[in-house]
């Protein structure tokens, strides 16, 4: 729908999502990169006049943000989103529901010590989320601190249930849902079970544009990786869909569900990925009524990012011309794979990187050897098949003796996962010594001696931590110990060596796998579920 022109009847919203604010911070050349684009969105709100910013998640790069990355995200937001310029909408809906996991259950804007000009509203993602015994994550501290109103964080791991954001805007209503990032297969389970409810308002159903935010695999990764665009709920206008790096923001129509899905993307590419190469885009929301349109902002501080497939079998007469090369102010990101299939010769990639020193943002990976592997037996993938499954698959048919005691199984998939996948070596040690440590403070705390007794509650403790918010947080904490050590061993680059297969290479985690039933490139739309599974819907008192 087009707008001739704004009124007091039209929301205006600056989305966007996966800023990743603090990737590479300590990089010589691309260190500021996060900082700059955050930057140039904030200040796009504020000559845009939004009446509010809505973040799809992964503000924060690092689930535990530096000080300097702490520092200038706290800056920008007061240097752009306080002052003095009104606010044109109301909050309809109950706030302490809304915001039930502060001390401060109402939005900063209605905050008497505060002086806000464009609220800012963000879910947590998957590299924000919270961790620990009491939940927390960064964007409860800028919360605290008044500087943003984070919601959609749900406590429960049993069920969870979505309440609205209430908004008006003249004649215009907007509920606003939310739904911070959740493992994708417990999510998917529990959309199976009918454990998802998004509540609507009582009365007038159908004059509120429903909006909702969501964090999680959109792209197919695994029989239960991803979350279904079917088995969202019906009644939902818009879904802005976070997490996902490559930026589809157009929206589109899901023919089944008849609601519109944009994918804003990243504003910074962290794997050098053809999904991450497409332009960067912000998008300005308006929405009148039941009418809506998405304008988009090409974003102008994202350094640019080439990527090409080079195979030497096309190029027999390659030679280096001699001519000199134009060099740029700024340096852009640049990775070439090169098939050397049919007996040519590879060479030293330090040797190469060095002549690129100064040239690109990433002199030490620009170049990535492929060969082709030759197909000896005609060999059918498994479908669906990942290295956690099997290692469930392994203790759940395994006798009694040869089953996990001290470790769950999915603490030892995950473990195997990151040391097959990411090649992270120290996984399973960090795990079992993690898990052991934890173990003995238990067993000491509660004062068991006995051996029968000691094989009795380390049985217990296992199992009352299967599937569980702990179980996360306690693998999550293992991992990241593993990766400290990786980085005090100075292991801390992507070699770009020879591979006999062809894959892209993934530089984040947040990528994840390889998408089935065949690898794709970047971050597209994969495979849709069935739909009209595991919608509950109820009512706002």
């Amino acid at each position: 729908y087009c707008f001739t022109k704004d009124d007091e009847d039209t929301f205006k919203i600056l989305i966007a999502t996966d800023i990743h604010l603090g990737y590479l911070e300590k990089d010589a050349i691309r260190g500021n990169d996060t900082y700059d684009t955050l930057n140039e969105i904030l200040e796009c709100a504020k000559t845009n006049q939004a009446d509010f910013i809505l973040l799809g998640g992964d503000l924060f790069h690092e689930n535990k943000p530096s000080r300097r990355c702490l520092h200038s995200c706290i800056t920008m937001l007061r240097k752009y989103c306080m002052g003095d310029s009104p606010i044109h909408f109301n909050i309809l809906s109950d706030q302490r529901v809304n915001f039930n996991t502060t001390q401060f259950p109402w939005v900063n804007y209605q905050d008497e010590n505060l002086n806000i000009s464009i609220p800012v509203f963000s879910v947590h993602g998957n590299h924000d989320d919270p961790t620990g015994a009491e939940g927390l994550c960064a964007l409860d501290l800028l919360s605290a601190s008044g500087l943003i109103n984070h919601f959609g964080h749900s406590q429960s791991v049993e069920s969870i249930e979505i309440s609205p954001i209430l908004m008006q805007k003249g004649n215009t209503k907007l509920a606003l849902y939310g739904l911070g990032s959740i493992p994708d297969e417990r999510l998917y389970r529990m959309f199976v079970n009918n454990k998802v409810t998004m509540l609507r308002p009582k009365e007038d159903q159908d004059k509120w544009f429903n909006l909702f935010t969501i964090h999680q695999n959109r792209s197919k990764h695994g029989p239960t990786n991803y979350i279904p665009e079917q088995f969202l709920d019906d009644f939902l206008d818009l879904v802005v869909w976070g997490h996902e790096h490559e930026c589809l923001i157009t929206p589109t129509r899901n023919e089944q569900q008849l609601f519109y899905v944009t994918q804003p993307g990243s504003s910074v590419a962290t794997s050098l990925s053809p999904g991450e190469a497409a332009k960067k885009h912000i998008g300005l929301l308006k929405v009148k009524g039941h009418k809506m349109n998405m304008q988009k902002i090409p974003l102008k501080t994202v350094r640019q990012f080439f990527i090409q497939d080079v195979v030497l079998a096309d190029y027999e007469d390659l030679f280096t011309p001699d001519t000199p090369q134009v060099t740029k102010k700024v340096e852009d990101l640049c990775y070439a794979k090169v098939d050397y299939s049919g007996g040519f010769e590879t060479f030293s990639t330090s040797r190469f990187s060095q002549k690129f020193v100064d040239r690109v943002a990433n002199p030490k990976d620009i170049i990535h050897f492929l060969r082709r592997r030759e197909q000896k037996e005609d060999i059918k993938a498994v479908e669906g098949l990942r290295v956690e499954d099997l290692v469930k698959q392994y203790f759940e048919a395994a006798e009694q003796k040869g089953q996990l005691s001290l470790l769950t199984e999915q603490g030892m998939g995950k473990a195997i996962q990151e040391f097959v996948d990411k090649d992270e070596k120290d996984a399973i040690q960090e795990l079992i010594t993690y898990q052991l440590e934890k173990t003995q403070r238990h067993l000491q705390a509660r004062g068991v001696t006995t051996e029968q007794d000691i094989d009795a509650e380390v049985k217990r403790l296992r199992d009352s931590k299967k599937n569980t918010t702990e179980e996360d947080n306690e693998i999550r904490e293992a991992m990241n110990r593993a990766k400290a050590h990786r980085l005090e061993r100075g292991d801390d680059s992507v070699d770009a060596g020879i591979s006999d297969e062809f894959a892209d290479v993934n530089m984040d985690s947040d990528e994840g796998s390889v998408p089935f039933p065949a690898p794709t490139r970047g971050r597209g739309r994969g495979g849709r579920g069935r739909g009209g599974r595991g919608r509950g819907r109820g009512e706002l008192s």
